[in-house]
């Protein structure tokens, strides 16, 4: 079976939610950048051991936060000497807004991914766009980069939209089987 990890940050516990979704989809390991942008040498060691490894962050005035960012700048020590290269990514993100600008944080992640030499995957989901559609209906913000959840800035962490965390989990699911196919 594949070592799938996910690697994310979140400010008040809706990407965590979305972290824990994909991470049940994926039958991952969750790893958690704290609040100061950091990992533990252990967390750092289960990113060098992964087949995949997903990234996650909310999306703060139209990118990652801060402490993935951080995150993220750290990574040139495995960088350099291509530890990261020929695994699987993928990335998932969440804003208040319905736009929020969320496709600039996947970008963000792709290209990250791209710098290690991985292999990205999508959602590989269609999206909910007729007119019947519903707010929980799996891929109803229509992403296919990654996957997005929206959770309006007052909404505890128990609202994050249903669908949301449902298209996470598929997602999940997805990178699993890539990885099985891609890793063998």
């Amino acid at each position: 079976m594949s070592k799938i990890v996910v690697v994310y940050h979140s400010g008040y516990g809706h990407t965590r939610k979305q972290a824990e979704a994909v991470a049940a989809g994926a039958g991952a390991e969750l790893l958690a950048i704290d609040a100061e942008g950091n990992l533990q040498d252990a967390q750092w060691a289960a990113l060098d051991e992964a087949d995949a490894i997903v990234f996650g962050s909310p999306t703060y005035m139209g990118g990652a936060s801060w402490q993935f960012k951080k995150f993220a700048d750290a990574s040139s020590k495995p960088w350099f000497g291509q530890r990261w290269k020929d695994k699987v990514f993928a990335g998932f993100t969440n804003s208040a807004s319905l736009n929020g600008d969320k496709h600039s944080t996947l970008h963000y992640f792709f290209t990250l991914a791209m710098q290690h030499s991985g292999i990205w995957v999508g959602t590989g989901q269609m999206p909910s766009n007729a007119k019947a559609a519903q707010r929980n209906d799996i891929n109803w913000l229509g992403a296919f980069a990654g996957a997005m959840a929206q959770s309006p800035s007052d909404a505890s962490v128990d609202e994050v939209p249903a669908g949301d965390l449902e298209t996470a989990r598929q997602f999940g699911q997805r990178i699993a089987a890539v990885t099985a196919r891609v890793r063998g």
